[in-house]
C-alpha cells in the first residue's frame, strides 16, 4: 500500500467515508446478488455492465482500463471503473450495507481475509486458470491472496521495494560495484566512508505516517535472515518482535545507519528528514550521500532535473540477500482484484484481469506486472526495466509485512516505536516490547 497513494490517503481520510457513501453509485448492475461461496457463476454476459472500484493511481487505472476494454467489448460487456480513495475502509462499509461493486481492488491481504470471513467474496479457483497463473506469476503473489487454501485476491498491479538507489555519475567515477550479500553491503558502506563520503541517505518523516520507511528496512532484513517461513510467522506474530530474529535485523540497521558518519545528518536527523527528499543530495555536484534504500516509486520524488535524465543520473541495485546462493526474496505490495458478485459477466471480467496482456497499456504509469514472463522491454526507460528485471529474478515475492499486520500495529505502534527507537527516545527492547504488547489478543 505504501507509495505515493498512501500519503495522499491521510489527507482525505476525514472526508472520504461520508462523501463516498453519499456520492458513489452502488454496486454493479450485472445481475446477481452479493458474493460468497464458490459455485459456478450464472447469468448472461453480453449486454452486462461490470463495476470495478480501485484506489490505484489514476494513470494505472487508465492503463488497465485501456487494456481491459477491448477484451470486454468482444464479449459485449461494459466495464465501469471508479476511483475510490481509502478503499479498505469504504469497501467494508459498503459490505455492511450490501452495496458493493462487482469487483474491488484491495491493497491489503488482511482486508481480503476480512471480506472472505464475512462470506462476501467468491473463490477464484474455478474462475481463472490457476495452473497457467502458477507458471506465469511471481512465486508468492498468488499466496498473498489465498485464504483457507483458496484464491480470493488476484494480484493485478504490483510494486516492489527491495532496491538501493545511487547517483550514477559519482558511483561510476568511484568504480563501485553492486554488492551481492549483506556482508558486501557492509563493506561497501565502509569503503564509501573511507573515500570521504557519507554512505547513506535516510529519512522516515511522512506526516501522519512517519516511521513507515523503517518498517520496510525491518521487513527486508527479517525475510533475508529468517527466510520465507519465519518472515510469515513474524507477520502473524507467531514470532515476536522482541525475538532474536528481529534483533538481528535491528543490529544490521544499527551497523549500517547508526554508526557515526554513515548517514547524512546523523542518526537524530533521520526522523525529521522527509522520505521523499532524503535522497536529493545524492545528485549534488558533490553527493551528500551515496545510497538510498527505497521502493521503485521513489524516482517520482527525485529532483525534476534528475527525473528528466534518469538513466544517466540514477542507478539501482537489489538489496542483497544475507548469503550468496540463498533465497532472493523481494518485498512488495500491490492491488488484488476481489470478486464480490458471483455472476457470469463478473467472472468473465475477472478472468480477463488474470491475462498479463491487460498491463501492456499501463506503461506510462508506475504499474508493475506480477507476471514474471511479462515483456520487460515494454517498460519505459532503463531504470523501470532494471527494477522489473530485479523483481522477476527474485526467488519469491513477499507481501509488505506491516500491511498484513493488524492496523493498530502495522500502521500504529510499528511506525511509532521504530521512530522513537531511531531518534533515540526509546531503547530497542522498549520499542519491540511496546509493539508486542499492542498486538490484538484476537
Amino acid at each position: 500500500m505504501r507509495g505515493p497513494r498512501l500519503f495522499k490517503t491521510f489527507a482525505v481520510v476525514g472526508v472520504t467515508m461520508a462523501m463516498t457513501t453519499a456520492c458513489l453509485a452502488g454496486g454493479g448492475n450485472s445481475g446477481s446478488g452479493g458474493g460468497g461461496g464458490g459455485g459456478s457463476p450464472s447469468g448472461q454476459v453480453s449486454g452486462s455492465t461490470v463495476t470495478i472500484w480501485a484506489s490505484m493511481d489514476q494513470p494505472v487505472i487508465d492503463g488497465l482500463k485501456a487494456g481491459l476494454a477491448p477484451l470486454a467489448q468482444q464479449q459485449g460487456i461494459t466495464v465501469n471503473w471508479q476511483k475510490v480513495d481509502n478503499i479498505n475502509q469504504v469497501i467494508m462499509t459498503k459490505i455492511q450495507a450490501n452495496d458493493t461493486p462487482d469487483i474491488s481492488f484491495i491493497p491489503q491481504p488482511g482486508v481480503v481475509r476480512d471480506i472472505v470471513t464475512r462470506n462476501k467474496a467468491t473463490a477464484l479457483d474455478n474462475v481463472v486458470d490457476l495452473n497457467a497463473l502458477k507458471s506465469s506469476m511471481l512465486p508468492g503473489t498468488l499466496e498473498a491472496g489465498t485464504v483457507n487454501g483458496k484464491l480470493y485476491g488476484l494480484l493485478v498491479s504490483a510494486n516492489t521495494k527491495s532496491f538501493v538507489w545511487y547517483p550514477k555519475k559519482a558511483w561510476d567515477a568511484a568504480g563501485y560495484k553492486a554488492p551481492t550479500t549483506l556482508d558486501e553491503l557492509d563493506a561497501l558502506t565502509q569503503k564509501i566512508k573511507a573515500d570521504g563520503m557519507t554512505p547513506w541517505c535516510m529519512g522516515i518523516e511522512s506526516s501522519a505516517a512517519t516511521g513507515w520507511p523503517a518498517t520496510d528496512w525491518f521487513e527486508d532484513l527479517v525475510m533475508r535472515y529468517g527466510g520465507t517461513d519465519q518472515y510469515n510467522q513474524w507477520v502473524q506474530h507467531k514470532i515476536k518482535f522482541n525475538s532474536p530474529l528481529v534483533k538481528q535485523a535491528a543490529a544490521e540497521i544499527e551497523k549500517l545507519i547508526f554508526t557515526p558518519g554513515n548517514v547524512l545528518g546523523g542518526r537524530k536527523a533521520i526522523a525529521s528528514t522527509n522520505f521523499g527528499t532524503a535522497g536529493n543530495s545524492m545528485f549534488d555536484a558533490k553527493p551528500g550521500c551515496m545510497l538510498l534504500k527505497q521502493g521503485s516509486f521513489i524516482t517520482t520524488f527525485f529532483p525534476k532535473n534528475v527525473q528528466a535524465n534518469l538513466p544517466t543520473e540514477a542507478g539501482v541495485f537489489y538489496f542483497p540477500p544475507a548469503k550468496a546462493g540463498g533465497e532472493k526474496p523481494i518485498l512488495g505490495g500491490g492491488d488484488m482484484a476481489v470478486m464480490l458478485h458471483n455472476n457470469a459477466a463478473t467472472a468473465a471480467v475477472m478472468k480477463m484481469l488474470s491475462d498479463k496482456s491487460i498491463g501492456e497499456k499501463a506503461m506510462n504509469s508506475n504499474f508493475l506486472s506480477p507476471h514474471k514472463d511479462f515483456d520487460v522491454s515494454l517498460y519505459k526507460g532503463a531504470l523501470n526495466q532494471a527494477t522489473a528485471k530485479i523483481t522477476y529474478a527474485s526467488s519469491i515475492f513477499l507481501f509488505d509485512g506491516s500491511d498484513q499486520m493488524p492496523g493498530a500495529v502495522g500502521a500504529g505502534t510499528f511506525w511509532k516505536d521504530m521512530t522513537a527507537w531511531i531518534s533515540g527516545q526509546e531503547t530497542l527492547d522498549t520499542a519491540l516490547n511496546n509493539i508486542d504488547a499492542s498486538w490484538p489478543s484476537s
